[in-house]
């Protein structure tokens, strides 16, 4: 285990009240601690890194001038918020971050009055501050009270439809709100688009502005012990007829861009706002992510995200991988098609390298789109390729993919448009905890009409998923699949393209017969191998579908059994439902048929590892097993057939 860094003047810091006694130079310092203590914290624990590394002057310069809780810091995305957390009294909790029972990964209101809103998913903190600017304005109660309302929004998250939504409106409102745009040129991939391209150009046309006209405003009612520091910080304030001509067309006041790593510039700005402020103002920072360890700052996600790691040498300790992993099957087989096919694309929203369509866009640059953090830009996009005669993959995770549902249902679906859904990060995901859980894509994609959703039970099933997907040019077609790696089968040297809307049957048995949608197919065998030993011999079968259901097969399963369970890791309403749709229509319960339905429970799981979130949920082997049992009448204690 590395050493603890020396931290003298954060060991005296409790909470951010604490800071209000420190001169400048030592809140410099301080933030020189802060960085050494997140580097030490993530080593232990993995976690977001980089972003973190980022916005360490930028969060002590917050705490150190504005009065949290009451003042309410929001952190767009907030994975940057390690720094936040170990300065607001967490930071004897940080070797449990993203673990079980411990810190979340991001902010959450639950955890800390510090924390005013959750995130996770990016671009929202300026309509979440707009909304506690306006509760304050119109009398609302809150716990901690009302003050400023702060959001810290980086440059790739402004990029998104809701913040230019969130900046319109609180332009038009008029009220008192502070933007701090983090500019690192950097999300988790590199930013794109124009917004990118305008902050770029803001930075590079012009030289900083002298503090010299600012600093006279200012200085004058600074505290004595600031005005020296606003005296000396130079080249802060961009000039106006230089830069913030979108951000003023919107109604912003617009300051920078400045250095977000030095406090000079940073503190006398933000005090400057603070006392001064009577509209929407935004303030441009330019910092750079992972700034201060050498290995994040030279890799190139910039330290986004770590497994545990060795602060000295920055390697990662990973476990070694057995079997290739789901993202990695799924990128190889999209560019088997690519190869083959001039009109299959794909299209992402800001997560190439997690999506693994880097690959894709190193081989086939004008056939891959990264439109930045935009997933109903995405879909729609998908949609006009599609009508335009191309072959779209978009490949997004299922969290994400929710912030575009409504084009997938007006702009995919209705129009019957061929797009194919590559849908990562299904299920339980672990660290990310619930904001990031693939929990909710069956129910919200299968009651589309026309819509056919694919689930792969391993990476060989992916494959043939993929294939599948490629060939269908009926309508939308989605297939779903985990963060990790594969079951280690025999992959096939090329995927087959699967009958529509047929499943397989993986073992003959008697009694009772479980019908498995996705990866927790291996859990059944294991249970299976259990039931086994007291003479209890389930036929097991692989839905592939869970629209259209393979009815003959469902029917059948349901007519040679007493008892019929499917699996699925998905919410109440997805591929259960429907099987119990359709059993109950056919009148299969009047028959006297035990049918139950084994989905995720009816509660957001927060982090832990996989495993253990799936025994929260009741769906590992052990659980499966035991659902047999019960639904045969059989003790779990009693080891007879």
């Amino acid at each position: 285990m590395a050493d603890k860094p020396d931290t003298p003047l954060l060991d005296r810091v409790s909470l951010p009240a604490d800071m209000k006694q420190f001169s400048d130079a030592q809140l410099t310092q301080l933030a020189q601690e802060v960085r050494a203590e997140t580097i030490h914290a993530v080593s232990q624990t993995g976690g977001h890194l980089g972003a973190g590394l980022g916005v360490v002057e930028l969060t002590v310069a917050l705490h150190a001038v504005f009065d949290a809780p009451r003042d309410k810091i929001i952190w767009d995305v907030s994975h940057q918020c390690y720094p936040h957390k170990i300065l607001t009294g967490r930071r004897d909790r940080m070797n449990t971050l993203r673990q079980k029972d411990g810190l979340s990964g991001f902010t959450k209101r639950s955890e800390s009055p510090f924390d005013p809103f959750g995130a996770a998913h990016s671009s929202t903190s300026i309509s979440a501050a707009l909304g506690f600017a306006v509760a304050r304005d119109l009398g609302g109660n809150c716990d901690t009270g009302h003050g400023d309302a702060i959001a810290v929004i980086g440059d790739g998250s402004i990029s998104a439809g809701m913040a230019y939504e969130a900046l319109n409106n609180a332009g038009h409102l008029g009220k008192r709100l502070i933007v701090i745009l983090n500019d690192n040129e950097m999300s988790i991939a590199p930013p794109t688009g124009a917004m990118s391209s305008y902050l770029t150009r803001l930075y590079a046309e012009a030289p900083f502005q002298d503090l010299k006209a600012a600093a006279k405003g200012a200085v004058s009612f600074l505290p004595e012990p600031f005005r020296e520091g606003a005296k000396r910080a130079k080249e802060m304030l961009k000039g106006m007829t230089v830069g913030g001509t979108l951000f003023e067309e919107l109604g912003f006041s617009y300051l920078g861009p400045i250095d977000g790593h030095d406090m000079d510039q940073l503190l006398p700005v933000l005090r400057t706002v603070r006392q001064r402020a009577t509209g929407p103002i935004l303030i441009h920072v330019l910092t750079k992510k992972g700034k201060g360890y050498r290995h994040a700052e030279h890799a190139a996600d910039k330290g986004h995200a770590r497994g545990k790691f060795d602060v000295a040498t920055g390697e990662q300790k990973k476990a070694p991988s057995n079997a290739p992993s789901y993202t990695k099957v799924f990128a190889d087989a999209l560019l088997q098609h690519a190869a083959e096919d001039p009109l299959v694309c794909a299209v992402t929203a800001a997560m190439p390298d997690g999506t693994g369509l880097d690959l894709f866009a190193e081989r086939y640059p004008s056939r891959c789109f990264d439109v930045g953090i935009a997933e109903q830009h995405g879909v729609t996009f998908c949609a006009g390729l599609a009508a335009g005669g191309m072959k779209p993959f978009c490949a997004m995770y299922s969290t994400f993919l929710q912030r575009g549902y409504d084009q997938v249902v007006h702009d995919v679906a209705i129009q019957r448009l061929p797009v194919r859904f590559a849908i990562d990060r299904a299920g339980l995901v672990g660290a990310d905890g619930a904001t990031h859980a693939g929990s909710f894509d069956v129910a919200y994609l299968a009651n589309l009409p026309g819509f056919v959703v694919m689930a792969a039970a391993d990476e060989a099933e992916l494959k043939h998923m993929v294939a599948t997907a490629a060939a269908h040019d009926q309508g939308p077609i989605a297939f779903r699949y985990p963060r990790g790696e594969g079951e280690g089968v025999e992959m096939p040297e090329r995927g087959e393209v699967l009958e529509i809307g047929k499943g397989r049957m993986i073992r003959e048995g008697k009694g009772v017969a479980i019908l498995s949608f996705g990866t927790r197919l291996g859990e059944v065998l294991k249970a299976c191998e259990a039931l086994g030993a007291r003479g209890i011999t389930p036929t097991v079968a692989d839905a592939r579908f869970a629209k259209p259901l393979d009815r003959d097969l469902i029917l059948k399963l349901a007519a040679e059994h007493e008892a019929l369970i499917t699996i699925e890791e998905g919410a109440i309403g997805g591929f259960g439902s429907h099987v119990a749709q359709l059993l109950a229509e056919e009148g299969v319960f009047d028959r006297g048929l035990k049918y139950r339905s084994m989905v995720l429970p009816d509660i957001f799981i927060d982090q832990a590892n996989p495993r253990d979130m799936y025994t929260v949920a009741g769906m590992n082997a052990e659980d499966i097993e035991a659902k047999v049992l019960n639904v045969l009448g059989v003790s779990v204690m009693d080891k007879r057939a």
